[in-house]
This record gives C-alpha cells, sequence and structure tokens, in this order.
C-alpha cells in the first residue's frame, strides 16, 4: 500500500507560480509512473501530467503544457509539479496518483493510490 502526501498549494494570483510536491511512503518508489491530476468543484477529475518511473518520459495535458512542469526525485521518493504562469481556470485540488503499469495512460481509473489532494486558488 502507498501512501501519497500533496503539499506545496494555496492561494496564487494569476501569473504566479506555485510548486507541488508529492511525497511517497514507499520505498520502491520507482517502480511507479506518478500523475498528476486535478478537479475543479462541478467538474470531472482532468489529467494534468504523468511521468514514467525513471523520469525520462512526460506526457502533458492540453490545457498546462508549456506551463507545467513535472519532475521526480527517485531518492527522495517525491514528485514535483512546478506551475507557472497560473490562471484563474487553473483553480482546482490538485491530486497526485501512482501507476503500477508502465504502459502510460490520462485515465483516472487506471492509477491504483492517490493522495488526499491539495487545493490550488488562482485570483484574477
Amino acid at each position: 500500500q502507498v501512501q501519497l502526501v500533496e503539499s506545496g498549494g494555496g492561494l496564487v494570483q494569476a501569473g504566479g507560480s506555485l510548486r507541488l510536491s508529492c511525497a511517497a511512503s514507499e520505498r520502491t518508489f520507482s517502480n511507479y509512473a506518478m500523475g498528476w491530476f486535478r478537479q475543479a468543484p462541478g467538474k470531472e477529475r482532468e489529467f494534468v501530467v504523468r511521468i514514467s518511473r525513471s523520469g525520462g518520459t512526460t506526457t502533458y495535458g492540453d490545457s498546462v503544457r508549456g506551463r507545467f512542469t513535472i519532475s521526480r526525485d527517485n531518492a527522495k521518493n517525491t514528485v514535483y509539479l512546478q506551475m507557472n504562469s497560473l490562471k484563474p481556470e487553473d483553480t482546482a485540488v490538485y491530486y497526485c496518483a501512482a501507476d503500477t503499469s508502465p504502459i502510460a495512460t490520462r485515465e483516472s481509473s487506471r492509477y491504483d493510490y492517490w493522495g488526499q489532494g491539495t487545493q490550488v486558488t488562482v485570483s484574477s
């Protein structure tokens, strides 16, 4: 059982930046591909980005490509999401998730473990 804990959310003005972190309890963190998803009130959970086990491959959602950057530090069992040029429509609860399969997917149902989420609010 992998436990994931997100941090780094908060309130920021449009155009600003935030860096989210997701710490995993699992020592074999490098066995998991990791993803970030977000969910705004009244909307479905949306894929943001995914990173492969080694960190060598990333897949971004269209709405964040060019503004957000995912990275991971397997020695620290942590994945990061650097968010730049934030917009009010980026406001949501952000979740990290772990996937035991190496097959890249944007489907949230394919991820095996989830964090509790961290709120990001972007004011206009």
